[in-house]
């Protein structure tokens, strides 16, 4: 008994130094992809923001701040989080139909058309770059014709190896800080603004990220109808320099 317990911990303590040997890599090529360099777009995506900013509902940068969190913590962003770590999941599992699931879930979520053709063609973009970046690593990822934003990182993620939580946080953080720089750029905020929104939104990412990894699809669900109704009015929007 006392011989089995020793190689356990020893066969444990073996498993967590491989790793944490492979973390950094791993942590690597999730920041490439969700960097500003990996071309999926996100600059052109608004999520809504933009018809919020002409409405004169954010005027600041509380209420940018205000605006961005209630959407990471009660809309898309959390919902996001949900589909993806279901699609991270079923990478490891290899189960196509649970894939499936999470992508056609993902597209009836969006409640207006704007936001599926965001998801979706964010989504396509971040695949197509990923079998660029896989031919050039060496890397083997798996092939998927189309599946929304979440979907697919997640997808990859799961495939690569990428720790869930850093997977989880490394995306929601994508996701605000794109909305921040919008925000910066279309009230206008401000550098300065902006920086102190990133701080402030720390709490809510990291809390967010957290909850996610413990989801399943049954968490789905949230209320950011402020955003839902901006991502539908913006379709109309007379002048406008962002798609959704």
């Amino acid at each position: 008994m006392t011989t089995m317990t020793t190689m356990t911990a020893g066969a444990t303590l073996a498993t967590s130094m491989t790793i944490e040997a492979r973390r950094p890599a791993a942590l690597l090529r999730l920041l490439s992809w969700l960097s500003p360099a990996y071309p999926v777009g996100s600059f052109s995506y608004s999520h809504g923001l933009e018809q919020a900013i002409s409405d004169r509902s954010i005027q600041s940068a509380d209420t940018a701040l205000s605006w961005i969190s209630t959407v990471l913590v009660h809309g898309a962003g959390w919902s996001d989080a949900v589909l993806l770590k279901e699609a991270y999941e079923a990478a490891r599992d290899d189960d196509r139909a649970r894939l499936r699931e999470a992508c056609d879930l993902a597209e009836a979520l969006c409640p207006s058309l704007e936001r599926r053709r965001e998801t979706r063609d964010q989504g396509q973009a971040f695949l197509t770059a990923s079998l660029i970046w896989a031919e050039a690593t060496g890397e083997s990822l798996p092939v998927l014709e189309a599946a929304p934003y979440p979907v697919a990182v997640g997808l990859c993620a799961g495939a690569a190896g990428v720790p869930l939580p850093d997977a989880l946080l490394g995306f929601l953080h994508a996701f605000a800080s794109n909305l921040v720089t919008i925000a910066v750029r279309a009230v206008p905020l401000g550098q300065k603004a902006g920086v102190s929104i990133l701080a402030r939104l720390e709490s809510a990412l990291t809390a967010t990220a957290a909850r996610a990894a413990g989801s399943t699809l049954n968490d789905l669900g949230g209320c950011a109808l402020g955003s839902d109704i901006a991502s539908m009015r913006h379709a109309t929007l007379e002048t406008r320099l962002f798609i959704s």
